[in-house]
């Protein structure tokens, strides 16, 4: 009989990349630990929210979870750093961090809270979509824009000039639609999948974040695997990202098409270089100790 592992997900889709990805590592995880192990993935938030399942993770109530990193700032310091703001100049700069020794201290940063981190997932890049084109700062100043609910994404939107408005996703496309709100940031699977496109039509490539997911497991449940199982779980996980990405890459191009069927414009020339000098005072007020900011630089090193 196979060990049955439990990861959370709070994607609807059961084909969402992060979804299909976790279900393609417990296949190569069974195959090679001859049928030893496997994972059964708990997505449409089935135990719970990101924050919920985290708390569970780290008292081994759960054995694995896919979050989006921003639910860990508070917890793993080093998380902050993929998270911030214009960090990343391209997709491909984001995958060589995050695949190299920067990505692997940033994951060994969350064991001491008793998670154990396996991978990055990508999550896109995210872009401001309103009734009009931001195309620089000025075209965002008092703009009503929803936002995550975290400090970190209040200073992101205030920096430009802009009313954060933090909210739930759940509420988004309501507060779209009644003029609640002027705009939303996400990626364009987002933009597409929860049918903003239908409330606000123009798209900025202002490309500000590429925060990741992040695949973890329970430290408790880790600490029982031998060394020979553990290198067996880390190996599988390293061939999800890039079936991961793949199917990433994929849901981009057909969300892109999609939205721009239904008439959506994407704008690309944005003075992303503006926005980016705008961030000066988050790097300031978030990147606060030597560690974080020697890990930054590294990043920025990074060709």
């Amino acid at each position: 009989m196979a060990v049955e592992f439990r990861s959370a997900d709070v994607h609807n889709s059961d084909d969402y990349p992060t979804v299909a990805a976790v279900k393609h590592m417990s296949e190569v995880l069974n195959q090679r630990s001859g049928g030893k192990y496997k994972i059964k993935v708990f997505n449409k938030s089935a135990l719970g929210t990101e924050k919920e399942t985290l708390d569970q993770l780290k008292i081994g109530a759960l054995e694995m979870n896919r979050v989006n990193i921003s639910s860990l700032n508070s917890i793993c310091p080093k998380s902050l750093v993929p998270t911030m703001p214009f960090l990343f100049h391209s997709v491909a700069h984001m995958r060589k961090v995050l695949d190299g020794p920067i990505g692997e201290e940033i994951l060994k940063g969350c064991e001491s809270q008793g998670m154990v981190g396996l991978a990055f997932y990508d999550s896109g890049s995210r872009s401001i979509y309103a009734k009009k084109a931001v195309r620089t700062p000025a075209d965002s100043k008092g703009l009503k824009i929803r936002v995550q609910q975290s400090e970190l994404w209040v200073a992101i939107a205030s920096a430009i000039g802009a009313n954060a408005t933090p909210m739930p996703t759940s509420e988004i496309y309501t507060a779209l639609k009644t003029g609640l709100i002027d705009a939303a940031e996400n990626n364009i699977p987002s933009y597409a999948g929860f049918k903003h496109y239908e409330a606000v039509k123009v798209y900025s490539l202002t490309e500000h974040s590429m925060a990741p997911e992040m695949l973890l497991m329970s430290k408790l449940v880790w600490d029982k695997l031998s060394k020979a199982d553990q290198d067996l779980f880390r190996a599988a996980a390293k061939e999800s990202v890039s079936f991961q990405r793949q199917r990433w890459d994929e849901q981009e191009a057909k969300d892109k098409a999609l939205v721009q069927k239904a008439g959506s414009q994407i704008v690309t020339d944005v003075d992303k270089a503006a926005f980016k000098a705008a961030m000066a005072p988050v790097y300031a007020r978030f990147i606060n100790t030597p560690d974080l900011q020697r890990l930054v630089k590294a990043v920025q090193d990074t060709p």
